[in-house]
């Protein structure tokens, strides 16, 4: 108990007054307020050790083993109840705090024993001293009576004062405007020495769970300390300016939650536990994590620490912003996958123990250790979790028998298992599948996607969702915070955007500017050619539609890690084009300079947006969707994201009180090419890989038509010869795996196989493939007609768009374009001729439909002009 004081919370339930002194380590409950279960810790302990008081009656040896098994760190129980406890019972004398008679001494079993000590009035020094065995044994003061003197003059002896926290406040002594209220400061301050001439305290700084990383060591006084714990963050003193308390990251905003504060067995050095602002370091050099030369933030994307922790900073990084496609992003969507893998490893370590080699053993459990993160990750467990199951599995005080489930029994057999062989596949080669002697169910399988199931990732999302609805902009700060790593002030930026917050090159204006000119140009022929469109159904009734802009259209377009100024033309431009009133764009800030990307900043300017939205995820999406007091209400969402974005789109488009659509559904990106004997291999090959490389989900499929043994080996040699070079060539690897080539004697046959797909884009690298366009394709998002046409130039600057229906949706939904920011109205206008012209007909069928009032609508009008 390194934090001098134990607060008594009246019930569990207080979940904030349990934060508010989470930073003593430590918390009190009444024995009446708790009812025990399996995560009791985890839901009230918020990382905290729990005790509980039941020294008011007595417990049974049931009730103590229940109390005990589910983490109580310790049972304050009466003295008369030690016996069947300790003595008869045999429970951990530890795991008490035993309550001593007023007035009378512990009994010698006791004082034997390694239970500590309360008493409810202070006792003499000298008994204090053989009690609590040279300060070995902790020794607890329980009274209603604290006053601030008091409660500092028992902790300066030694004892732990235990007060109600009703009674304490963080307040420092100076700002405390209640002088009822005890400081907790003050009470820690008290215990503590130093021989420092300057009477400074030497700090320890110490990151949180799981890794508790030594960061370094500062100086602490009276004033900082009590600051830190009223603002709960880590304040320290300058040295070299006496008069100033250092707020650490108060400049730079690499600001310390204070997590804990504690004090070693000698009480002249201060440790704090204190949480990093994610990507920044304590050193003041700024590639290191600790003052200890570590490096761990020379790339600021990746995770600090060594091992598990760092395990875990990693894998929670790439949940929450890994691009599409990715091997570990891959993990996290597809369940099969992932179970598929936990089994795979655990029989390869299995084995590798089998064999009694230790490197293949510690190889395996590493690669088991993986994929068990990943799992848990996935469940919303971080690593700290897992630790915490573990202290408090350690902390039971009764075993299971131990015996294995049945199920994972295995039965005496006299004949021997027989492994399977595991075959691994050539590097970067596609299945081939000639639909000659294919059968059906293969040629269908090759042409299957892998199923998508937002049901997971949906029950992560809702709560981001009702958070963001409930508490607005104050939600949207907190959650960027927590998952970008950067803390705003507003979370919208408005028009007109700052000139620093667009610091681009030359270059890349330049290229920007002829993108959008392109892009604008395309969207623009896409109007409608009249205002009004009108037609002359039948004599005296013209029929007319027109077109007018969604007035308040959402753009999301992904940031973070990620620079995607493409994503924000392609969405922005139709929108300027169609005129929509207000744009709003949103984007993540960058966690390394807490801003928006440059190059999206720019592309908003251009474009006359509104409003950014400096936030991600679905978060972002749920703010355009609702609105909130900085952010307006949208009409319709669009944009690419993650599946986190994706499942909170399809969330808010079937809420009717959104009231909002989405542009459509999203899937992995995928790319069909056509491919004759006379196309080049490398020509193919490049666009094979331009979009395996996107991701392990990416699909990649080759239509060869008529092809030669030898130019079929030409497309693989060509394929493998430029995946092997490029940086994520491990992604495009494990995408590859699972693409196909099919093989086809026309190019009928290839493009009812290409229909049948809809792939997102279709390639055409064959002979005059201008003739077959666009009678041969019937479902593709976008078409590259020959040989130098690559997709990468309708990413970014031919004109098209680039947000294309994919998973198959290209049946049904079109790209992105000018008319999807664009809704049709129609109207009427009838003559007296036209009345004349349907007026009976209207009424005929009004009248079989049983609706009278139709029918009578037409009837008086008619009546009236004499056309009965």
């Amino acid at each position: 108990m390194t934090f001098p004081l134990l607060p008594l919370i009246s019930s569990p339930t207080e979940t904030e007054t349990i934060a508010k002194y989470a930073v003593t380590g430590k918390v009190l409950f009444p024995l009446g307020s708790v009812t025990p279960s399996k995560h009791f810790v985890h839901e009230y302990g918020k990382g905290a050790a729990i005790s509980v008081d039941a020294t008011a009656s007595s417990v049974n040896v049931d009730k103590a083993v229940e109390l005990l098994n589910i983490g109580i760190k310790q049972l304050f129980i009466d003295e008369a109840d030690f016996e069947l406890l300790i003595s008869v019972a045999g429970l951990p004398s530890s795991r008490f705090v035993i309550k001593c008679s007023d007035g009378a001494s512990p009994s010698p079993k006791v004082l034997e024993s390694k239970a500590s000590l309360l008493f409810s009035e202070p006792i003499s020094d000298s008994d204090f001293i053989q009690f609590s065995a040279g300060g070995n044994r902790p020794v607890y003061l329980q009274s209603s009576e604290f006053t601030e003197a008091s409660a500092v003059a028992a902790a300066k002896k030694g004892y732990i004062p235990i007060i109600n926290a009703s009674q304490l406040t963080t307040e420092s002594v100076s700002c405390n405007s209640n002088e009822s209220l005890i400081p907790i400061s003050a009470v820690f301050i008290a215990t503590l020495t130093t021989d420092r001439p300057d009477g400074l305290y030497t700090t320890l700084i110490n990151g949180p769970a799981p890794a508790y990383t030594a960061l370094g060591v500062v100086y602490s006084s009276k004033e900082s300390i009590a600051e830190s714990i009223a603002v709960g963050e880590g304040v320290y003193q300058s040295r070299k300016r006496r008069e100033e308390l250092w707020y650490k990251g108060k400049t730079s905003g690499a600001t310390q939650k204070l997590i804990r504060l504690e004090r070693d067995c000698d009480s002249d050095l201060v440790k704090f536990t204190v949480e990093q602002k994610d990507g920044t370091g304590f050193c003041h050099l700024e590639n290191n994590h600790t003052c200890f030369f570590d490096g761990d933030l020379t790339e600021s994307k990746e995770a600090t620490g060594s091992g598990l922790p760092k395990l875990d900073g990693t894998l929670i990084k790439r949940f929450e912003s890994a691009p599409e496609g990715s091997y570990t992003k891959r993990l996290f969507n597809d369940e099969s996958l992932l179970v598929a893998k936990l089994k795979e490893e655990l029989d390869e370590l299995i084995e590798a123990g089998k064999d009694k080699n230790q490197a293949e053993v510690a190889w395996e459990a590493a690669d088991l250790l993986y994929f068990v993160m990943v799992w848990c990750i996935k469940n919303g467990v971080r690593l700290s979790d897992i630790e915490r199951n573990l202290d408090i599995k350690s902390l039971k005080v009764t075993r299971r028998k131990g015996d294995a489930k049945t199920a994972y029994v295995e039965t005496s057999s006299s004949q021997p298992k027989t492994v399977e062989p595991i075959v691994t596949e050539d590097l970067y080669r596609m299945k081939i599948i000639d639909s000659k002697t294919a059968s059906a169910s293969e040629i269908e399988a090759s042409l299957t996607r892998p199923v998508q199931s937002t049901n997971d990732i949906m029950k992560l999302v809702l709560p981001i969702i009702k958070k963001v609805q409930a508490n607005g902009d104050k939600a949207l700060l907190e959650l960027t915070e927590k998952f970008d790593g950067v803390k705003l002030e507003a979370p919208v930026l408005n028009a007109p955007f700052p000139e620093e917050y667009m610091q681009i090159s030359e270059d890349m204006k330049e290229a920007i500017d002829i993108s959008i000119q392109n892009i604008e140009k395309f969207h623009t022929a896409q109007l409608p050619q009249e205002k009004v469109m009108t037609v002359e159904t039948c004599p005296g009734v013209y029929c007319s539609r027109f077109a007018k802009p969604i007035e308040n259209v959402g753009l999301y377009v992904p940031g973070g890690t990620a620079v995607l100024p493409s994503t924000a033309m392609m969405l922005g431009v139709p929108a300027k084009v169609a005129g929509c009133k207000n744009i709003v764009f949103a984007s993540p800030p960058s966690r390394s300079t807490g801003r928006l990307t440059p190059e999206v900043v720019y592309v908003a300017h251009k474009l006359g947006v509104k409003s950014i939205l400096m936030a991600g995820g679905s978060q972002a999406i749920t703010a355009m969707a609702y609105g909130t007091e900085s952010v307006l209400k949208c009409d319709k969402i669009l944009g690419p994201g993650n599946q986190f974005v994706t499942a909170a789109k399809m969330y808010v488009q079937n809420d009717t009180e959104a009231l909002c659509s989405i542009d459509m559904p999203a899937g992995p990106s995928e790319v069909l090419v056509v491919a004759d004997e006379e196309a080049d291999a490398d020509f193919v090959a490049s666009d094979l890989l331009s979009q395996a490389e996107h991701g392990v989900d990416s699909q990649v499929i080759l239509i060869g038509v008529g092809l030669t043994p030898k130019k079929l080996a030409e497309f693989e040699e060509a394929v493998k010869r430029q995946a092997c070079v490029l940086p994520r060539r491990e992604i495009v690897h494990k995408s590859l795996a699972h693409s196909y080539i099919l093989l086809v004697d026309t190019y009928e046959e290839a493009f009812e196989l290409s229909n049948k797909y809809a792939p997102e884009h279709l390639i055409l690298q064959i002979t005059d493939a201008q003739k077959y366009v666009p009678d041969y394709v019937e479902n593709a998002g976008s078409v590259f007609v020959g040989a130098l046409s690559p997709e990468s130039c309708g990413d970014y600057s031919s004109g098209t768009n680039h947000t294309l229906p994919t998973y198959g949706y290209a049946r049904q939904y079109s790209g992105v374009n000018t008319s999807t920011y664009l809704k049709f109205i129609t109207a009427q206008n009838v003559s007296e001729e036209g009345l004349k012209s349907i007026g009976k007909a209207v009424m005929t069928l009004a009248a079989v439909e049983g609706l009278e009032a139709h029918r009578n609508a037409v009837q008086v009008r008619m009546d009236k002009l004499g056309l009965l």
